[in-house]
């Protein structure tokens, strides 16, 4: 592949195409429009202070600012963090006391006393600017105006320090090898995207979810890079989902799980409604999607739908296209990057079949920002590691992938992994979303129970709860399956389908006096 890969590099050609359209209003902004604001955005942070390699936050929720901001932060060279528009004070200041960041630019989204907290926290070092209106702090993009028409000198690339959402505890951030390249040089995820499902300058991608998140942010602007339009949700709608492409003709587009099970819930005539022809190529990743819906998926779009498996530390990737999937149903692929051991509980690598920690050996580095024995942790002395995953090889290669040892429930002696019972309960027509936990009990140590999020006029009580247990012991050993069922009106996750289980747990061994 040839690059350079940034908005800049398409406007000689393109300069009036758009590069980026908020789907709800048809807002957009051209490559010409993009990479002029990018080196205007980013030498106003440079005006803050902020120099090659130091630390910038972004609170800020998807408008078409977004994007703008982004590209500045990368054009500058900057270490730049996204913040979930969902954080607590107190979240949001351990983020950004962590980055060490200098320089916040919040929008007004983020509402007046939630922001006011936080900046107590943080302290005056840290400095706020703003993107919309504000009393208090400097405007960025008036800022940004004082620039008009200049360029960077010397753009450098910059670098994502991403954290995770702290499901196991405070969020870990994953800091990028920084690789001092000049700006274009660099394109993550975008070479697997080129390779695999075929983007390129006339792509339309549709991004449904937060752009705050990893892949989104990746995706779009590597999109971008490209030279193909990104097209923005300002937060998911299933069947907002279903006109963004009819609307755009949007060819490829990047899901969950949980918005595929969203998306099929919808009645049929909804989803007749709307032409999903144009679509090429769709990739899901984030979560275990349950095999029946996946199935679904591909019944209804075709075999356009491809999976990846990696993470946040993007130390490597298994990818599975849609052929692939349906000769071995329920597989994450095989390493593209990378490549996957499967280890047991004394260090050996196991064969074919067993089950075991998964590993990435050969891959990219990287390591916990500012947390050595975190990384100490998941990186081994040879440079492997592990995202606390649980799975197994076939005789092929193929990566199967059970649950995570952290989900892993033990029942009299019994190592029982959830994923297989939610995965099964989250396609009864009752239930419209699912989490299987284990819960103190005095004589096996913990026992396996569920929470439901009922369908929409479902009513919940023992009898519902007796036919879900009947329904998963259809399938599953008794022992897999839960002993009782909780009723909730919604379940913890975050808005990429990340299950927050840690708090339902925390919940239920507080409640029972139990050590967390």
């Amino acid at each position: 592949m040839t690059g350079p890969f940034y908005p800049g590099a398409h406007c000689a050609e393109t300069p009036d195409k758009p590069a980026v359209v908020l789907a709800g209003t048809g807002e957009q902004l051209t490559f010409a429009q993009l990479d002029g604001s990018a080196h205007e955005i980013a030498l106003a942070l440079r005006d803050l202070g902020l120099g090659v390699r130091d630390h910038v936050c972004v609170w800020m929720e998807n408008r078409l600012e977004f994007l703008q901001v982004a590209w500045a932060t990368h054009y500058a060279g900057l270490n730049y963090t996204f913040l979930s528009t969902r954080l607590t004070p107190d979240e949001a200041a351990y983020i950004i006391g962590d980055s060490g960041a200098g320089v916040v630019v919040v929008s007004d989204g983020i509402e007046g006393d939630r922001l006011a907290a936080t900046r107590d926290l943080v302290g005056a070092d840290v400095q706020f600017v703003a993107i919309g209106s504000s009393a208090t702090d400097p405007l960025l993009l008036e800022l940004a105006a004082k620039h008009a028409g200049e360029r960077l000198v010397d753009p450098v690339e910059g670098s994502d320090l991403t954290y995770s959402s702290g499901t196991t505890g405070r969020p870990k951030g994953v800091l990028r090898p920084f690789t001092g390249q000049p700006l274009g040089t660099t394109l993550v995820p975008g070479r697997m995207g080129k390779a695999f499902l075929g983007m390129g300058a006339d792509t339309v991608y549709l991004s449904p979810a937060p752009m705050y998140h990893t892949a989104p942010l990746r995706w779009s602007m590597d999109v971008i890079a490209l030279g193909g339009t990104a097209v923005v949700l300002d937060k998911f709608d299933a069947e907002g989902v279903l006109a963004a492409i009819e609307r755009y003709r949007v060819t490829h587009a990047q899901f969950v799980p949980t918005m595929f099970t969203r998306l099929l819930r919808l009645p049929e005539e909804v989803r007749a409604r709307y032409d999903v022809s144009s679509l090429r190529a769709v990739v899901h990743a984030a979560a275990p999607c349950p095999r029946p819906v996946k199935q679904a998926m591909l019944d209804w779009w075709g075999p356009v739908v491809h999976e990846y498996y990696g993470g946040t530390e993007a130390a490597g990737l298994c990818w599975v296209t849609p052929q692939e999937w349906l000769a071995r149903p329920g597989t994450v692929g095989r390493a593209v990057l990378g490549r996957v051991e499967i280890v047991g509980p004394d260090g050996g690598i196991l064969g074919p079949g067993e089950d075991g920690l998964v590993y990435f050996a050969d891959g990219n580095s990287f390591s916990y920002h500012n947390d050595p024995s975190k990384t100490a942790e998941a990186v081994r002395g040879d440079g492997a590691s592990t995202m606390g995953d649980i799975g197994h090889l076939d005789a092929e290669g193929y990566l199967f992938l059970t649950d995570r040892a952290t989900n892993m429930i033990i029942t009299g002696g019994v190592n029982v992994y959830p994923q297989e019972a939610e995965n099964l309960l989250v396609t009864h027509p009752s239930v419209a979303d699912v989490a299987v936990i284990g819960v103190p009990h005095p004589e096996f140590g913990e026992e396996v129970k569920a929470i439901v999020q009922p369908a929409d006029g479902v009513q919940p009580g023992p009898e519902l709860e007796k036919e879900l247990i009947a329904f998963c012991r259809e399938s599953l050993a008794d022992l897999k399956c839960p002993r009782s069922v909780d009723f909730r009106s919604d379940l913890p996750r975050e808005p990429t389908g990340k299950l927050l289980k840690r708090l339902l747990r925390d919940e239920y061994w507080a409640a029972a006096g139990a050590r967390i």
